[in-house]
């Protein structure tokens, strides 16, 4: 049955169904211009080797991908000789900044569920530890250094160290948060914090556990 099937078509036939038949000597240029364009690193003596005793593995040529090089930002020594993140004096305003702690106090309230009557204020203070600081209102309640006691400003920026707050006075104070105690007040809800808790970014912040240590007082 199979020699039926591949059974070489005879030249009567061909010319009456219109099929032109292949001769041995094109099909061997044929295979002999494929390999050669296919396999440019191999000899004639060893292509015909190698199609005598084993499978050819035909080559591949590929074009290498380009890469994309992505634009570096600036590193913190860039941006501090830069002064970015400066304020300038003409925009160092408590009013101009009010706003911004309007958008706070809503972004805590839908943080905290409202500060329900029935919440349970660990609860509450562990999400205060977590939550993004720029816009609270805050006091220095306690610190070493009795001259930031009482001051109550506009937390405007958070570095791993120090709040820079806004006072109503319209003057920038850099704060430190080591040994300082700041109490914020939201819808009646007094929460105090402890500035050596916050000693990292508030991006670092937000994914760390808090551990519910008592802490010294100063």
């Amino acid at each position: 049955m199979t020699d039926l099937i591949y059974k070489r078509l005879p030249p009567n036939e061909a010319k009456d169904l219109g099929v032109e038949l292949p001769s041995m000597k094109r099909a061997d240029a044929f295979v002999n211009a494929f390999l050669k364009h296919s396999m440019p690193n191999l000899k004639k003596n060893s292509l015909q080797e190698n199609l005598e005793r084993k499978a050819v593995v035909l080559e591949y040529s590929y074009k290498k991908k380009r890469k994309h090089c992505k634009s570096k930002g600036l590193n913190a020594k860039e941006k501090r000789e830069m002064r970015i993140f400066e304020i300038k004096p003409e925009n160092q305003k408590y009013n101009l900044f009010l706003p911004l702690h309007d958008l706070w106090k809503q972004y805590m309230r839908e943080l905290c569920n409202g500060f329900r009557a029935d919440a349970q204020p660990q609860m509450i203070q562990s999400r205060i530890l977590k939550a993004d600081l720029h816009g609270a209102l805050v006091m220095v309640s306690k610190s070493k250094c009795p001259s930031y006691v009482g001051l109550t400003g506009i937390i405007l920026q958070e570095t791993k160290h120090v709040f820079k707050i806004i006072t109503k006075e319209d003057k920038l104070k850099v704060v430190p948060k080591l040994n300082c105690v700041f109490s914020m007040e939201i819808d009646g809800f007094i929460s105090y914090i402890y500035g050596s808790k916050l000693q990292m970014r508030s991006s670092e912040r937000s994914a760390k556990k808090f551990k519910s240590k008592g802490s010294i007082d100063l």
